[in-house]
């Protein structure tokens, strides 16, 4: 299989077994989305229709706006359309902040096909959670959150991690998309898991996005900076 299908083939299989917190659910964009699996397919047939050797960007956990509807990680409805060329016919539009810096940054790479040639994003927690706020209102949540929901999503996570870095990534270099809980909890596992040889931690884009959006660009040329460090 190219290394799009071995993402598709590990994104419609899974499911967690486990047990949530209360008033905690898992979030699952390929069964519950409009077009969410759909999408996710052309996505990575598109860009990843190959075998070639990536760097991994480990991320949160997916959330309700970007990969929780359209399957595609920091890429909302309308980066879909503009920069993937892939078209979102779902009543829910999103924009979300994430995906305006990631999407950028991209563009100052050398475009989404060049990026995804190299670089291959996914999240700590492949599946998102929400919790319910009554009223029918459900807001995101991290796995980190909490540390019951840390522990009984663990093993979820690490093996679901290992079985992504058989894929042909590159283990010389991973990047951990935030600089808090994320990085802190990443860089634990990765001591002893051994995941990659060496582990750079990265602002998460929606901390940029919220609190430093007028340094974006100092925080893109970080990026880049960061993506093109010789192993």
């Amino acid at each position: 299989m190219t290394f799009g299908e071995k993402v598709i083939d590990f994104n419609t299989h899974l499911h967690f077994t486990g047990r949530l917190p209360a008033g905690i659910r898992m979030m699952y964009p390929f069964e519950e989305g409009q077009e969410a699996r759909g999408i996710m397919e052309q996505f990575y047939r598109k860009f990843y229709n190959d075998n070639g050797e990536r760097r991994m960007l480990v991320g949160i956990n997916p959330g309700r706006f970007g990969a929780g509807v359209t399957g595609v990680p920091f890429t909302d409805t309308k980066r879909l359309t503009e920069k993937a060329g892939i078209s979102f016919q779902g009543g829910l539009q999103t924009h979300e902040q994430s995906a305006v810096f990631v999407h950028d940054m991209i563009d100052a790479y050398g475009g989404l096909k060049k990026f995804c040639r190299h670089f291959y994003f996914t999240s700590m927690c492949p599946l998102g959670f929400v919790m319910d706020k009554g009223k029918g209102r459900e807001v995101n949540y991290n796995y980190y959150d909490t540390r019951e929901l840390t522990s009984l999503v663990y093993d979820f996570m690490i093996s679901k991690l290992q079985e992504q870095l058989e894929w042909g990534i590159d283990r010389k270099v991973g990047y951990v998309l935030g600089t808090g809980k994320n990085a802190a909890f990443v860089q634990q596992a990765n001591e002893k898991y051994k995941f990659f040889k060496k582990l750079v931690p990265l602002e998460h884009p929606r901390f940029i996005m919220q609190y430093r959006s007028k340094y974006e660009q100092e925080y893109i040329d970080k990026y880049l900076a960061a993506l093109r460090l010789k192993a």
